[in-house]
């Protein structure tokens, strides 16, 4: 008995590894091209590669004086983009003037008794993070991964895994914005507060956000502690073990597809154990072909969700890990990106449920997700306490963020029918009295995006007086901006 269960694990074993060496060997055979550059100036895309937007011009200012002379002298439109990771066409419309942000991207003032920092809006998460580290400092809101420009992550009013927190509105300091006139505003929550809440969180419809004041906290060691459970014990985990703990620094819960019935928790908690990983920040310098392969098996190989729940994540997560925070705060997306995307590509949603939902939403959203054989590669929960400041809020209350990482075909048959499933979807978010997330795709409708955005009607009041030829534009708000009046 003993040699057939021996046997019976052996042919096992052969069935799964062998066709999972076949496949390794032709992705990383098939992934040993190049993805060719992209040789037009004025074509203008984002992450996907799925929105080819052509501009008049494309242009990399280097100060404010400059940016104020290119809007001033500027009768179109004006689009801003950054690091490019909005996915539906936030950062350009057809025929504008795109200001490429990138370049502009100083560290201004750092106060380390203050535990504050002043800097030019173009400048990335971890150029900051490779300038606060030497004083033991670190970003207190964030999202997961470190190349996106802070004016970026500003516009879209990002969140991350951080516990107690919710968006990035809450650690800033101050802004300033050049408007359509091309003059120069200081905004806060104190002063001309109207406009610091429009803007955080108003995708480049007002003005271009130059500089920011941001608020810092101290760097420390996190540990890493995990758990599975079932999707229906999760709530009661997070309010009892992780909610009210102050010692989580990050915390996020993976649900597994297809099934959508299994989470894996994992925090990572104040610590002064030892090191385990000594960098104390994550390397620039990878190839990510562990992960890209990861990612790839989870979405191309028949079993490819199973190996990655049974096999996958208990191998990864079977050794004790402690890091810095700055270390687990700096990610690079580059770990998520396939050498091509040009016949299928790898997308984001995210959908914000109030916490006493979640146990309703889930199976709704697997129910969706299923009746249309969606793709998925991971369902990640985050959480997000109420945000009653920025005018396009998306917590209207204390909310867990479900964000969907998917991979999609890039035919217009395939667009379509990611739309229908994403509408669903949506209406499910809005029947719990939650929303969805604008950075992404366009597929909401204009009434579904009203709905879940309801003071839209007071942004449009404020860009009348700030911008009342409506040129700061982009593809989002050339389908979601709702009054008549603007051209």
């Amino acid at each position: 008995m003993v040699r057939l269960l021996k046997r019976l694990v052996f042919i096992c074993i052969i069935l799964i590894v062998t066709p999972v060496i076949f496949f390794a060997i032709t992705f990383f055979i098939v992934t040993s091209e190049p993805a060719p550059p992209n040789t037009s100036a004025t074509l203008v895309t984002d992450v996907t590669q799925l929105n080819q937007i052509k501009v008049d011009a494309a242009i990399q200012p280097t100060s404010i004086e400059e940016i104020s002379v290119l809007i001033k002298s500027h009768d179109g439109p004006i689009s801003i983009g950054g690091a490019r990771h909005s996915m539906g066409g936030q950062i350009a419309t057809e025929k504008a003037l795109h200001l490429d942000m990138r370049k502009y991207n100083k560290i201004l003032l750092l106060d380390t008794l203050k535990k504050e920092i002043r800097v030019q809006t173009g400048i990335t998460w971890r150029q900051i993070q490779e300038v606060i580290d030497r004083h033991n400092l670190s970003v207190q809101i964030m999202q997961t991964y470190a190349n996106f420009t802070v004016g970026g992550s500003l516009s879209v009013n990002v969140h991350g895994r951080y516990i107690g927190h919710g968006p990035i509105i809450h650690s800033v300091k101050s802004i300033s914005i050049i408007l359509a006139d091309g003059s120069l505003v200081e905004a806060s929550p104190r002063q001309n507060a109207d406009i610091f809440y429009g803007c955080i969180g108003g995708y480049g419809g007002l003005g271009v956000i130059v500089e920011a004041t941001l608020q810092l906290t101290d760097n420390c060691k996190v540990e890493r502690i995990d758990q599975h459970m079932t999707v229906d014990d999760y709530p009661n985990y997070f309010k009892t073990q992780i909610r009210n703990n102050e010692s989580i620094i990050f915390h996020n819960a993976d649900i597994y597809p297809n099934d959508y019935t299994d989470i894996h928790a994992v925090s990572y908690q104040k610590t002064e154990k030892p090191l385990t990983i000594t960098d104390r920040l994550n390397p620039i310098d990878s190839n990510y072909k562990v992960e890209r392969f990861a990612i790839w098996l989870v979405s191309e190989f028949p079993r490819g969700k199973w190996l990655r729940q049974h096999v996958g994540d208990p191998l990864f997560f079977s050794s004790d890990q402690v890091k810095w925070r700055n270390y687990e705060a700096g990610h690079d997306a580059a770990e998520l990106e396939p050498t091509s995307r040009k016949n299928s590509t790898y997308v984001l949603q995210e959908y914000f449920v109030p916490i006493d939902r979640f146990q309703s939403f889930v199976p709704t959203m697997a129910a969706i997700l299923n009746q249309h054989h969606v793709n998925m590669v991971n369902v990640s929960v985050r959480h997000a306490k109420k945000d009653s400041l920025s005018v396009l809020s998306w917590a209207r209350s204390e909310v867990f963020c479900f964000v969907l990482y998917y991979k999609q075909g890039t035919s217009e048959s395939e667009q379509q029918e990611v739309g229908v499933w994403t509408r669903k979807l949506i209406d499910a978010a809005i029947s719990e009295k939650g929303s969805y997330y604008l950075p992404y795709q366009l597929h909401a409708t204009k009434n579904q995006f009203e709905r879940c955005y309801n003071r839209i009607g007071d942004f449009i009041q404020l860009k009348k007086r700030l911008d009342p030829t409506n040129k700061f534009r982009n593809k989002f708000w050339d389908k979601y901006n709702p009054s008549a009046n603007l051209k």
